[in-house]
């Protein structure tokens, strides 16, 4: 058999990710992920168990009627029962009525398995592998084994594993995959083992699939692939029981990039997108500091790391982010330097004019406003608006003379408090006074602000927040701790975030709510009072 040109992807998202704890993929999500897979570029997807549930029975037959550009679909199951002949092993007839060109089955290649989970013995199952491959290939299919176990069968009874795969190998398997199925080998052992396998069947494809249980999965598979391995599998954001699997944004970027192989080709640059897509179906929050595609990967807060990357992005960064999709992100701290917030200006999503003579003013008040406790890393839309107010360039739309809420167990059960706000806004010189109840006393404060605005500036009624955050300062403090809320709100179209400080929460909200009205008016290009 031919050695590949290229290094497989092969996806496992929706059967072996599924398995992660909280995550469930409807029919509707798991088409969502296959295009999305598939316009990546990966090279398999493993679609589900047939059999296992209505739900793979049903994607099973809904896939047919997609056409796929860059993938190929494929069924998993095992390899057939100890007593039966093949052509009335139940699993085996699910997979040939999935009806898809390639079919992975796994079998044991571990002896203590076969012994204690199949209670058979080591020659059965050699021949349950190799009538099930056989059987599966006599129906026109291709075969992918994938050796469960098979490192650790391998360290404990090598000649039995080795004569495992062999069997699979001679019986017409296309791909060998090795398995790390508990997750335990260490990156040498990947290594040396892979290469042996290799001297051993030198005329197969081989492939691995490994779990991330020693936090080594990126790195076995990349030393698999230095030792012969042609086929990787693993999950989009490493999903996956236990710890997870090998997780392919941080895989592919490595093989594509660093080591040179022929991958996905151009549509790397799909990766960050692809991998946020995914994440938004499993209901799961990326990791802001995931490598490669995480929000944080290409971030740079210190004065000296963002001076250096704005004169040349190689001193502090590894790879150009563009080319997974990513984007370098220059934030405003308390460490900041000149260099770091005009970095921070060429990226300005409103038309501020700085000149260069205000830049030490921003800077000063950014650090005064970071002592207070206000963060600006994650909050964009705030970072701007105090830009305008230290260049006195802040539209005025309007502005609040003050604000009350109260909280009351009478109304409602002693533990669904109910909250009422009141808000009075200046806009000209009319005074606006709203009051509005809320479910606690951040809804009603928002609620009565809205009220009181959206007659004005009806586009307030598109925004909604996305997100509420809030975070003690100085627990230190007790129940008069500083706190800050994060604020991030969207208008269907645009995403921004805001922050607010103060030992009161509700003010804390007020301040963040405030500016996140006000970014949205700037944004959506509103007239402001002096405009009009």
């Amino acid at each position: 058999m031919a050695d590949l040109e290229k290094i497989e992807i092969y996806d496992t998202t929706l059967r072996d990710g599924a398995q992660a704890e909280g995550i469930t993929f409807s029919v509707n999500d798991k088409l969502k992920i296959v295009r999305l897979l598939d316009d990546l570029g990966v090279d398999y997807i493993e679609l589900g168990w047939p059999g296992a549930n209505p739900k793979d029975n049903e994607i099973f037959q809904l896939i047919k009627t997609i056409e796929l550009k860059n993938s190929q679909i494929t069924a998993f199951g095992c390899t057939k029962k100890s007593d039966i002949p093949p052509n009335e092993d139940k699993v085996l007839e699910q997979l040939l009525l999935a009806d898809t060109p390639i079919i992975t089955i796994f079998g044991k290649t571990w002896d203590f398995h076969v012994k204690e989970a199949l209670n058979t013995t080591l020659e059965e199952n050699l021949n349950m592998i190799r009538e099930s491959v056989s059987y599966l290939i006599s129906k026109g299919k291709k075969v992918f084994f994938d050796a469960e176990h098979f490192f650790d069968g391998f360290k404990n009874n090598k000649e039995y594993a080795l004569s495992a795969i062999k069997t699979a190998h001679e019986a017409g398997a296309s791909r060998i995959i090795l398995c790390d199925t508990n997750g335990g080998t260490l990156n040498n052992c990947i290594y040396s083992i892979v290469k042996e396998v290799k001297d051993f069947l030198p005329d197969a494809i081989i492939g691995v699939h490994v779990h991330n249980d020693s936090d080594l999965a990126v790195a076995n598979s990349l030393s698999a692939v230095a030792a012969g391995a042609k086929q990787i599998q693993g999950t989009i954001n490493g999903y996956g029981e236990r710890c997870g699997n090998a997780n392919l944004c941080s895989i592919i970027p490595n093989l594509q990039l660093k080591m040179e192989e022929k991958v996905i080709g151009d549509n790397i640059e799909k990766l960050c997108y692809v991998s946020r897509q995914i994440a938004e179906i499993a209901n799961k929050k990326s990791s802001d500091y995931a490598p490669f595609i995480g929000r944080s990967a290409f971030a740079h807060k210190a004065g000296i790391h963002a001076s250096g990357v704005a004169k040349s992005p190689e001193t502090y960064e590894h790879i150009s982010p563009e080319k997974i999709g990513n984007a370098r992100r220059i934030l405003v701290s308390d460490q900041a330097g000149t260099a770091t917030v005009r970095k921070k200006l060429e990226n300005l999503k409103l038309p501020i004019t700085v000149e260069e003579k205000d830049v030490p003013k921003i800077v000063n008040k950014i650090k005064e406003l970071e002592w207070q406790g206000f963060s600006f890393e994650n909050a964009d839309a705030s970072f701007e608006i105090t830009i305008l107010k230290v260049l006195n360039q802040m539209p005025d739309y309007f502005s609040v003379l003050g604000f009350r809420v109260i909280d009351d167990t009478i109304a409602k059960t002693q533990m669904n408090m109910n909250a009422e706000a009141s808000v009075k806004i200046k806009r000209n010189e009319e005074i606006i006074h709203t009051v509005s109840e809320g479910d606690g006393p951040v809804n009603a404060l928002d609620m009565a602000l809205r009220k009181a605005l959206k007659e004005f500036y009806p586009i307030i009624d598109n925004f909604k927040l996305d997100d509420f955050k809030v975070r003690i300062l100085d627990s230190k403090a007790g129940t008069g701790a500083r706190t800050r809320v994060h604020v991030e709100t969207t208008d269907g179209f645009n995403r921004w975030d805001t922050v607010g400080v103060s030992e009161n929460v509700t003010e804390a909200s007020y301040i963040a709510l405030v500016d996140s009205i006000l970014f949205g008016l700037l944004l959506n290009n509103v007239p402001a009072l002096n405009e009009e």
